[in-house]
């Protein structure tokens, strides 16, 4: 294995670039935008493939929304960890997997900067359709109606943690990261993933509300070079819906 040029890397996350300054013997990432497309298309497909047995055997709507949920989970954010292993340097150099305190701090501020855009987003889609709901909603309302707090609690974590770690690690991760070792403008590429982080939820009425965040998660990620802010900003903005699912849930007195 050789080692990239400084103007290569210069592509790459703030972890290469350490990695690099440390000595360790790098190779340039042959995985890219086709690995994306097969971890995001591969995430629709087996949700496909997972849901519709279960609709057809009308599983508990617990086991609906997890195993339906999760198990798709293996190719969004599966597939990138392993491609980066197999053609790359792993997904902790090549995605750029880092926790700072600074993260922490700029994931905060930038994900209060999408709850506000979300909220004017959400504004507006109210007063050109009405009220409306997503997918994740729907899918609380039914866990709050007939599950377990145990259940409820899981899908709660599933919103707060699990959905921002494997989302960022396939949107501003291995799209973000294709796009840019191909030479792709930063500006280009935050507008790409979020449009692509928008549609990828299918669900129309909340392109205006998605669409913000998508930005906001994308500019967190440009700004310090890794994912550990854009996984905290997306966290924060999941949070007050984890929080109310856990409000709302059996037993627990508001």
């Amino acid at each position: 294995m050789t080692s990239v040029e400084v103007s290569d890397a210069s592509r790459m996350p703030v972890t290469f670039q350490i990695a690099e300054q440390e000595g360790k013997t790098l190779v340039w990432p042959r995985w890219g935008l086709w690995d994306a497309v097969i971890a995001i298309g591969g995430f629709v497909v087996l949700t496909a493939l997972v849901a519709i047995p279960l609709f057809i055997f009308n599983a508990p709507i617990a086991v609906l929304v997890l195993v339906g949920g999760l198990v798709p989970w293996l190719m969004l954010a599966g597939w990138p960890v392993f491609i980066t292993w197999r053609k790359g340097n792993g997904a902790r150099i090549d995605l750029g997997l880092i926790l700072r305190w600074s993260d922490v701090g700029w994931g905060v501020l930038f994900g209060i900067a999408g709850l506000v855009m979300a909220g004017i987003g959400a504004l507006i889609t109210t007063l050109i359709v009405g009220d409306f709901n997503s997918a994740a909603g729907e899918a609380a309302l039914a866990l709050l109606e007939s599950s377990s707090f145990t259940a409820i609690f899981i899908f709660a974590v599933v919103i707060a943690v699990g959905a921002p770690v494997v989302e960022e690690i396939a949107f501003r991760g291995m799209l973000f990261g294709a796009l840019r070792k191909r030479g792709v403008n930063p500006v280009w590429v935050v507008v790409i993933t979020a449009v692509a982080f928008s549609l990828f939820h299918l669900e129309p009425t909340r392109i205006l509300v998605l669409l913000p965040i998508g930005i906001t998660l994308g500019l967190a990620r440009w700004k310090t070079e890794g994912l550990g802010a854009p996984m905290v900003a997306h966290m924060v903005n999941n949070m007050p819906a984890a929080v109310f699912l856990l409000i709302g849930a059996p037993g627990v007195t508001p």
